[in-house]
């Protein structure tokens, strides 16, 4: 029995509502974590590495099954290996010391923002808000490009710079669910008037 399905604009407009929401408070949270111990406590740093691209795969997952099933939405299908790929790269890394580590997320912030765009553009024409989703890929795939730079430097950078992308998507993530909430309220209060 297929656990997917396609839900109604309607019902699918509300999914991805909560699902941005979802997303934005996640990476507050993490981002919080991240300043207030990671940049403390290695240990947690590195956990916190392993988990972002971990929670990506996971968020990708749940939304293509809710939004019609893996097979129809093949740029979260790939997303989903690509952030699975990056989870396992950066427990490798994690051995061979930070400067490893960002340019393994720099590289998953290339592949992940560039399928991140792709899925924003698939979904243009039945969704709102996702000019913000098109924005938040190709800043990830720019902020990609400036970790792997940053992470030949004699002093890589720390949990605090992947902290500060992370915070940025965080926003787009909100801004995201906003949008759709305010695009909800618009309409249904034309018909609330109707109905008076």
């Amino acid at each position: 029995m297929s656990t997917t399905f396609d839900l109604p604009d309607a019902n699918q407009e509300q999914w991805l509502k909560r699902y941005y929401y979802l997303r934005a408070l996640f990476s507050i949270v993490w981002v919080t974590a991240a300043f207030a111990v990671g940049t403390k406590v290695p240990a947690i740093a590195a956990l916190l590495l392993v988990v972002y691209p971990a929670w990506d795969a996971t968020a990708n997952w749940i939304d293509a099954t809710r939004s019609g099933g893996l097979a129809k939405n093949r740029t979260q299908r790939i997303n989903v290996g690509v952030s699975g790929v990056a989870t396992a790269a950066v427990l490798v890394a994690l051995n061979s010391g930070m400067g490893a580590v960002i340019a393994v997320v720099g590289a998953w912030a290339i592949a992940s923002g560039l399928l991140q765009l792709s899925t924003a553009v698939r979904r243009w024409k039945s969704h709102g808000a996702q000019w913000t989703m098109i924005l938040s890929g190709a800043q990830s795939a720019l902020a990609g490009g400036f970790f792997i730079a940053q992470s030949r430097m004699e002093t890589p950078p720390s949990i605090a710079n992947v902290a500060g992308y992370a915070g940025v998507g965080a926003l787009y993530f909100l801004i995201s669910g906003v949008w759709l909430t305010v695009r909800h309220m618009r309409s249904i209060g034309p018909s609330i008037q109707n109905r008076n």
